[in-house]
C-alpha cells in the first residue's frame, strides 16, 4: 500500500461532520452493517413462532442456527480481498443489493427445507462486517483507527440487539391489526430486506473508497491503492502466512463467535429455561445485542489509549484481559438459575464480549498493512467458525447450560493464546512512527 494513502487519513472522529469522506464512510459503514445485522438475525427472535408453524425438532432448529452462520465464513474470506481489488464502495453496494434477495426469500418459505436454504444464503450478509472494518481502517489514521473500527462495528452490531427487541413487537403490532400470526412473521421479515435496498443505494451515492477518491479513478492516474498483490488469492495467502492472523482468528472465534451464537439461542433459552413470553424473551435478549452500541467502541477506545504508552504490546494485553473476563462470566452465566441473576450476569458477560470484539479489530490494522483485506477477512471468518463450532457443540450436548459452561472454558483457553503474539522491533518502530505522525498532525490541526 503506498505511503500517500496515509497522508489524508482522518486523525480525529467528528461525529456530526458529514462533509469529510472519512466521516461519511464511518456513518454509512455502521448503518449498512446495522441493517445487515438486523436482517441476518431477524428470524432468531421469531423462531418459537416459526418452529411451531413448521413443527421443527430441536435438531432442525440447531441446523437452522448453524446454516445462518456457516456460509458467512466463505463470504468473509472472499470479501476482504474483493475490497482490496474493487474498493469497499462497490463491494458493499453489491452485497447489500444481492443480499436482500434471500431475506425476501425466507419470508416466502413454506417448508423446513426452503426455510433452511434461504437462512443459509442470508448468512452471506454477515460478511458486511469485513467491509465495514476495511473501510474505516483505510479512512482513519493510527491514533484513532481502533476507536473508529470498534465504534462502527459496535453500532452495526447493535442491529442484533435491535432485531431481538423489535421483531417480536412488530409481529405483535401486526397481529393486533388483525393479521394472522402465520402471515405476520412473513410481513415483519420483509422490512429488513427493503431497508437493505435503500441503504445499498445510499452507500453508492454518499461514499468513496479511500481519502483521495475511488480505487478505479486513482489507479487510472497511476496511484497504487488497495493491495499491490495480483488477485484475491494472493492477498489471502500472504495474510495466511502470518501466525498472528491465526491467533486473532481464534480470539475472534472466542468473542464474536460466542456473540453470534448467543444471538441465535438466547431468546429461546429464556423461553425454555425461565418460561418467558416471546416479547419478554426478546427484550432480555435485546440487552445483549444493544450493549454493542457503546461496549465495542469502549474496547477500541481502551486499546487506543493504552497504545499511547504501551504501543502494540499494550493492545495485545488489553485483548487478553477482555477475552479472559468474557470467558469467566460466561461460565458464571451458565450456572444462573434465577431470571434476574441470569440477566445481570449476562449483561456483564456481554460487556466484556463486545469490548473483546472491539479490542481485536483495534489490533487488526497493525498486523500487515500490505494485505489488510486478507487479514480482516480471515480474522472476520474466525468469528463465524466459532459460531458454527458452538452450534455443533450444542447439537451434541443434552442441554444448553452444559454447552455454555464448556464454551466459557474454551474462551479462557483462547485468551491464553493471545499472550503468544509478538511483534518485531522494526515493526513496532514503524507503527510507532505512523502513530506519532498522526498525533502530530491532529495537534497541528487543533
Amino acid at each position: 500500500m503506498s505511503s500517500n494513502l496515509y497522508e489524508k487519513k482522518a486523525t480525529r472522529i467528528n461525529l456530526f461532520n458529514f462533509s469529510s469522506a472519512a466521516m461519511r464512510a464511518f456513518h454509512m459503514s455502521w448503518l449498512a452493517f446495522f441493517v445487515c445485522f438486523f436482517a441476518w438475525f431477524a428470524c432468531a427472535p421469531l423462531m418459537p413462532v416459526i418452529a411451531g408453524e413448521f413443527n421443527l425438532t430441536k435438531d432442525q432448529i440447531a441446523n437452522i442456527n448453524i446454516a445462518a452462520v456457516a456460509i458467512t465464513i466463505l463470504v468473509r474470506l472472499v470479501v476482504g480481498p474483493l475490497c482490496d481489488k474493487y474498493g469497499p464502495r462497490k463491494t458493499y453496494t453489491a452485497l447489500l443489493l444481492i443480499g436482500s434477495i434471500p431475506v425476501f426469500g425466507v419470508a416466502s418459505a413454506n417448508s423446513y427445507e426452503s426455510f433452511l436454504f434461504f437462512r443459509l444464503l442470508i448468512g452471506a450478509i454477515g460478511a458486511s462486517f469485513v467491509i465495514t472494518q476495511y473501510h474505516t481502517s483505510i479512512m482513519f489514521a493510527p491514533n484513532v483507527v481502533g476507536t473508529a473500527n470498534a465504534a462502527s462495528a459496535g453500532w452495526g452490531n447493535a442491529g442484533g440487539g435491535a432485531t431481538q427487541a423489535l421483531m417480536p413487537l412488530m409481529l405483535a403490532a401486526l397481529v393486533m391489526f388483525g393479521v394472522e400470526q402465520v402471515m405476520g412473521w412473513r410481513i415483519a421479515l420483509l422490512v429488513p430486506g427493503i431497508l437493505m435496498i435503500i441503504v445499498g443505494a445510499m452507500y453508492w451515492k454518499f461514499t468513496q473508497d479511500c481519502p483521495q477518491g475511488n480505487f478505479k479513478e486513482l489507479r487510472a492516474q497511476g496511484i497504487q491503492v488497495g493491495s499491490d498483490k495480483k488477485g484475491g488469492m494472493a492477498i489471502l495467502m500472504h495474510a495466511a502466512r502470518n501466525y498472528r492472523v491465526w491467533i486473532l482468528f481464534g480470539a475472534y472465534a472466542a468473542c464474536f463467535g460466542i456473540e453470534i451464537f448467543i444471538h441465535n439461542i438466547v431468546a429461546m433459552y429464556y423461553v425454555e429455561h425461565f418460561s418467558f413470553g416471546l416479547k419478554e424473551a426478546g427484550l432480555a435478549a435485546g440487552i445483549f445485542g444493544l450493549l454493542a452500541l457503546f461496549a465495542r467502541a469502549l474496547g477500541g477506545i481502551v486499546s487506543d489509549k493504552v497504545a499511547i504508552k504501551k504501543g502494540l504490546d499494550g493492545r495485545t494485553k488489553v485483548l487478553f484481559t477482555m477475552i479472559l473476563m468474557e470467558g469467566l462470566f460466561l461460565i458464571l452465566f451458565s450456572q444462573m438459575n434465577t431470571a434476574v441473576l441470569a440477566i445481570l450476569v449476562m449483561t456483564v458477560f456481554a460487556l466484556f464480549t463486545h469490548m473483546a470484539c472491539g479490542a481485536t479489530y483495534a489490533l487488526v490494522p497493525f498486523i500487515d498493512r500490505d494485505a489488510l483485506g486478507g487479514v480482516a477477512g480471515i480474522i472476520g471468518a474466525g468469528g463465524n467458525v466459532g459460531a458454527v463450532a458452538a452450534g455443533f457443540l450444542l447439537k451434541g450436548m443434552l442441554d444448553i447450560q452444559t454447552c455454555l459452561m464448556a464454551l466459557g472454558g474454551l474462551v479462557v483457553i483462547a485468551a491464553g493464546f493471545v499472550l503468544v503474539i509478538r511483534f518485531s522491533v522494526e515493526h513496532k518502530q514503524k507503527e510507532q512512527k505512523l502513530f506519532e505522525d498522526a498525533v502530530l498532525e491532529r495537534n497541528n490541526m487543533a
